[in-house]
């Protein structure tokens, strides 16, 4: 655990491999203290404020930070009621004593003064996750979003305030590294820490944060709406209240309130994405048409359920991981391989034909062939779905493709890319057809 305490001797009368001999005086506790949480890299901007009783001339306050991630060259002092009268001459490692650091403090008055005291540390971290519970006939979800701040950072922090940055932070050494890193530890530099986040270098793209975390002693919290505001490259978070977040402790948090949005469900058919696999996909904006769109959604990661019956028991539908979703942008949740959604595509015959022949040698020099396929579509569900089936053309030298059955759309997305879109019923199965015919060789040019 970090200490801290005051050096109440004059300049002279201080030795410093003599700590043994001096007087040590207990700070009070913090009167308040501040987490700022960087989500895309290991590190949290501290503010503490105590209030330290100082005498008039010079003070030596002894910082330690032993078993604790913090850096020990981001370490900052600032008298908050008096800046000019008080002021941090220096800082001092004392050799032979890991882990600890002595301020020389300049004081031109005597008695109780407040202080701020800013440092990086890593360990802690946030990340979001959301619960989306959607409705029997799966057109709308409830929509309840959460944050899990979890401190590793060998510090309890008391009665914090949380805030949280969505961001990329540049880096130039990884805080970790530098909290365990042996004296000397250099001079550290306030006015870094000052410029946070300007020096940070944040940047609109964020991180995929990651998927896994410790929830053990994961506590929950009273529910609380969480304040939200733009800061120009970044986007703030800020917890109201307080939270006390004892080392190795989780907590969650909720992130907004819970909101019933509109959603898209959908089933997608492409091999060049999945392979053979039908996938379930759910789609919705982050916009105010679908009672969102205050703030941007931070990269998370979702768990999906169903209502299964009128006693609102539930049915689980899958999970993903989420990017960061700004505000008029839209969201695919891919929830996985389908059950109960199959499509099949077939090949039921190849014809030949159209041959051209070189006439130097007799050779075979164009020709079509023409291809029939069946897609096969079964809906094992108990509600209707919608299907997308997206298929590749071998290239672009074909004739115009007429499928044949009962279909919602087809389009040609591209030269070499077709999309069909088939509503099925519950507990039905359809066959769509098409043929595809292919201009080989010379045919290319003669079609």
């Amino acid at each position: 655990m970090k200490k801290w305490t005051a050096l109440a001797l004059a300049a002279c009368g201080f030795v410093l491999p003599a700590l043994a001999g001096i007087d040590l005086v207990t700070l009070p506790e913090r009167d308040s203290v501040q987490l700022t949480i960087y989500n895309s890299a290991d590190l949290t901007l501290v503010r503490e404020v105590r209030k330290l009783t100082l005498r008039k001339g010079l003070n030596k306050l002894s910082f330690g930070w032993a078993n604790t991630l913090i850096d020990p060259t981001s370490l900052r002092l600032r008298a908050v009621d008096k800046p000019d009268a008080v002021k941090l001459l220096d800082v001092a490692y004392p050799p032979r004593i890991n882990s600890q650091a002595v301020w020389n403090v300049q004081s031109e008055v005597e008695g109780e003064v407040l202080v701020e005291i800013t440092f990086f540390t890593s360990g802690i971290s946030w990340r979001a996750f959301y619960m989306a519970t959607l409705s029997q006939d799966e057109k709308d979800m409830l929509l309840e979003g959460y944050v899990r701040v979890t401190n590793n950072s060998g510090e309890d922090y008391a009665n914090a305030q949380t805030r949280m940055i969505v961001g990329v932070v540049n880096l130039i050494d990884e805080i970790a590294d530098l909290a365990r890193r042996k004296e000397p530890y250099g001079r550290p530099y306030p006015e870094v820490v000052m410029a946070a986040p300007m020096a940070l270098r944040m940047s609109r793209a964020p991180n995929a944060m990651a998927l896994a975390g410790a929830m053990d002693y994961a506590e929950e919290a009273s529910p609380k709406e969480i304040v939200k505001e733009g800061l120009s490259e970044y986007f703030l978070y800020t917890i109201p209240g307080t939270e006390t977040i004892p080392n190795q402790w989780s907590k969650r948090l909720p992130s907004f309130k819970p909101v019933r949005v509109p959603v898209v469900n959908l089933f997608r058919y492409d091999e060049e994405r999945y392979g053979s696999t039908t996938m379930r996909l759910l789609f919705f904006k982050n916009d105010e048409k679908h009672h969102l769109g205050e703030t941007p959604l931070p990269d998370g990661f979702f768990k999906v359920y169903r209502t299964a019956d009128q006693q609102d028991h539930l049915s689980y539908e899958g999970a993903t991981p989420i990017k960061y979703i700004p505000v008029e942008q839209e969201a695919e949740l891919n929830l996985g391989a389908a059950r109960g959604v199959k499509v099949e595509p077939k090949l039921m015959k190849i014809q030949t034909d159209q041959y051209l022949f070189n006439g130097t040698n007799g050779n075979i020099s164009g020709y079509d062939q023409a291809e029939d396929w069946t897609l096969e579509l079964n809906n094992y569900r108990d509600i209707p779905v919608r299907v997308e089936v997206f298929r590749r053309l071998r290239h672009p030298y074909v004739d115009e493709i007429k499928p044949k059955g009962e279909l919602a759309s087809f389009e040609k997305q591209d030269a070499q890319r077709v999309k069909f879109v088939v509503e099925l019923s519950p507990n039905t199965e359809r066959e769509i057809t098409y043929r595809v015919v292919y201009h080989e060789g010379d045919r290319r040019e003669r079609r």
